[in-house]
């Protein structure tokens, strides 16, 4: 039998327009940003991740306070990042979604393996080290400086960069790089014994970062938030900012996925709610954008039961 190469539920087909349909009725969507977020705090709760008194203690911790030493003045928007997304109507330009997001991919990643008896730190370290598993085969051997687009709170910054770091014999140079100036509070705060050599308040598509300054640079569960243009762009800047032979790798959901291609009803409708670009993302050839930019794709490894990592090699082509 021929594998689908996207859900039914994703895209243009006549599943995809009714749910559409469903999620732009106000009344209907309302009930599902608020079941959405329902769904992550049960999830988080019932496996021991104490959702409130995370939210409580960061709320608590000062934080807000550092949102000056973060934020870029300068940074313009784009459009696809001012709509409601991951059940917040600000998106991630609010406190709420940054004290939130630390237990929220805690949660996430314990769905990726619901009948295992797992913690929420062991499901996010497995989740984690399934990538740094591609990295190590196809990333590339030497690695001096990283960056890490989308980092959120830094859960992905820090844990690639002490993956590297315990590797190499010289120190790793990593940066962290996100739109929410409210999300690189938190990942400063959380950046304790300050192992990350920045935290950046910027655009990804136009970083304003030297050329050829990484060797590695990630995207991890960041490209199912935009849509195809946005992409596109950021994988230009990215060859940009690479060494020649430097790697781009991502990781996230997997459009081939049989648990995401047979996800009930509820969790498809519940998904598409707090996902606005996942169709764009979902018929998206990600390897073909890759390699119209200038990469070689090096593997597209499927990293657990719902997630895949690609990896391109920046290739410099010669003037003959």
């Amino acid at each position: 039998m021929t594998q689908k190469i996207k859900p039914d539920w994703a895209g243009v087909g006549l599943l995809s327009r009714f749910v559409n349909l469903l999620i732009n009725t106000q009344p209907i969507y309302t009930l599902m940003k608020h079941q959405a977020r329902q769904v992550l705090i049960k999830t988080a709760e019932k496996n021991g991740i104490p959702w409130r008194k995370n939210y409580e203690e960061l709320e608590a911790s000062g934080v807000k306070q550092t949102l000056a030493k973060v934020l870029n003045p300068q940074v313009a928007y784009p459009e696809y990042y001012k709509v409601p997304f991951h059940a917040y109507d600000e998106g991630n330009m609010s406190w709420q979604a940054a004290f939130e997001v630390k237990s929220a991919t805690y949660s996430m990643a314990l769905r990726v393996w619901p009948k295992e008896k797992l913690t929420g730190e062991a499901a996010q370290e497995r989740l984690r080290s399934s990538f740094h598993q591609v990295l190590k085969t196809y990333g590339p051997s030497d690695v001096q400086d990283i960056l890490d687009i989308g980092c959120s709170v830094g859960i992905s910054t820090l844990a690639t960069h002490r993956y590297y770091q315990q590797k190499q014999s010289h120190v790793v140079r990593t940066v962290g790089l996100d739109l929410s100036p409210y999300m690189l509070a938190v990942a400063k705060h959380l950046d304790s014994n300050r192992e990350i050599s920045a935290w950046l308040h910027t655009q990804a598509e136009a970083t304003g970062l030297p050329e050829e300054s990484f060797d590695l640079i990630t995207l991890q569960f960041v490209t199912h938030e935009l849509p195809n243009s946005a992409t596109q762009a950021i994988f230009q800047e990215a060859w940009r900012l690479l060494r020649p032979s430097g790697c781009l790798a991502l990781i996230d959901n997997n459009p081939k996925s049989p648990v995401i291609q047979n996800l009930p009803p509820v969790l498809f409708t519940l998904m598409k709610s707090t996902e606005p670009w996942s169709d764009e993302y979902y018929m998206l050839d990600l390897e073909g954008t890759l390699q119209s930019v200038g990469f070689e794709v090096l593997a597209t490894v499927s990293t657990d039961p719902r997630h895949r990592a690609i990896v391109g090699k920046k290739i410099i082509k010669s003037a003959n």
